[in-house]
């Protein structure tokens, strides 16, 4: 759990709701928590000067302008630092209600530029904040000043949406095999624990793309490239065991997720889907109550350069529950499963495997063999090959 909390205060609805799950979150954890507010006194004086050949003439001598420079000036600072402090004693009276330790800072300059550099710069764990500001409009999905911190920083994320409570709430946590997606089932795991949460896990894996990516190519390629492709033995190729280990690979996924909470004694309501992942998980969360959608910041394929991963970035704007973007990272440990008897081969089959390109022969191999064993065969023969080439029109 948490206990470094950096909750991003403009007494929003929405920032005060990230105080409320902020608060329920150090209580179970002893955690504190830390109020922040950035001011923005330079960009006023800046847009005061912008301003100054349009004011009444009177005001134009040299001596009148400075005047009023300085009278602006210091209005602003005061003023603004005022407001920061305001916003700063509602969010203690709400930690001393609640008996939580918490501490305050206000800062000055471009707002989610300070709140950046103090994330950064200071040992958080975790950063709440409202998914829009005082300054919402309903057709923007989420805030700017939201979607720029949640882009810069490697802290865990809480973006509020809705005021509803963890405890005793729906979590969903998506897993796609990313240590950070394990991370988010760790945090699950823990909210089962301490507030009563329950968990539904997704998995998605998308056999879309190869479809789409084939009809793509059958419309370039010439008769005589098709035939040199080998393009509708491709195609059923695919279909028979591409896709089928496209869906274990990703059962094996969730599989590992639920195995982590089962070693707490946590019960997890698992679900594997197909289609474009942040597409299919906004449909299934569609309707229902859900407390708070836990994903990654980042999926199983992303790179050093990439702040956050395209399901996150979609989820992050058009989901319509609270979120948390998790940056830890965990390796679950391995289960030890029990051994596969091995699988024995005719050698007339055998043969035939070797007929096969060789970057999918593997695949080829496990999918026959899995087949043996369903059948309940003790060998892949030469006969399910044949059967198999058929039924794939090679």
């Amino acid at each position: 759990m948490y206990h470094n909390i950096l909750v991003m205060l403009d007494n929003s609805d929405y920032s005060l709701w990230a105080v409320d799950r902020s608060i329920e979150l150090a209580r179970v954890s002893g955690g504190k928590l830390v109020g922040a507010h950035v001011y923005a006194a330079r960009l006023h004086e800046d847009r005061f000067i912008q301003m100054e050949p349009g004011l009444p003439e009177r005001y134009q001598a040299p001596e009148a302008l400075q005047e009023q420079r300085t009278i602006h000036g210091e209005l602003i600072e005061k003023g603004l630092k005022i407001i920061s402090d305001s916003y700063l004693d509602v969010f203690r009276a709400r930690c001393e209600k609640e008996g939580i330790p918490c501490d305050g800072k206000t800062m000055e300059g471009k707002n989610y530029a300070e709140l950046v550099k103090d994330i950064r710069s200071t040992g958080y764990d975790l950063v709440a904040m409202g998914a829009k500001g005082l300054g919402e409009v309903p057709s923007a999905p989420i805030g700017s000043v939201c979607e720029r911190v949640a882009r810069r920083v490697q802290v865990d994320a809480l973006i509020m949406k809705k005021p509803l409570a963890l405890h005793g709430g729906h979590v969903v946590v998506c897993v796609d095999g990313s240590e950070q997606s394990f991370a988010a089932m760790q945090a699950a795991v823990a909210m089962a624990k301490r507030l009563g949460c329950h968990i539904s896990a997704l998995s998605v894996f998308d056999p879309d793309f190869h479809y789409k990516a084939f009809h793509s190519i059958s419309k370039v390629l010439s008769k005589e490239a098709g035939e040199a492709f080998r393009f509708e033995q491709q195609e059923k190729l695919h279909e028979e065991i591409i896709d089928s280990g496209l869906e274990k690979i990703y059962r094996d996924h969730l599989k590992r997720a639920e195995q982590m909470a089962e070693r707490e004694g946590v019960a997890v309501d698992a679900h594997v889907l197909a289609g474009k992942p942040y597409d299919q998980i906004l449909k299934w969360i569609e309707g229902k109550e859900i407390a708070l959608l836990l994903l990654g910041r980042v999926g199983a394929h992303s790179d050093e350069m990439l702040d956050i991963g395209s399901t996150t970035e979609n989820l992050l704007r058009f989901a319509q529950c609270n979120i948390m973007l998790v940056s830890r990272r965990v390796k679950p440990e391995a289960e030890q499963a029990e051994p596969l008897t091995p699988m024995e081969w005719e050698e007339e089959a055998v043969a035939m495997l070797n007929r096969a390109p060789a970057f999918v022969r593997n695949m080829i191999r496990g999918h026959m063999e899995s087949m043996a064993r369903r059948e309940g065969m003790p060998r892949v023969t030469v006969d399910m090959m044949r059967r198999a080439r058929e039924k794939m029109g090679m």
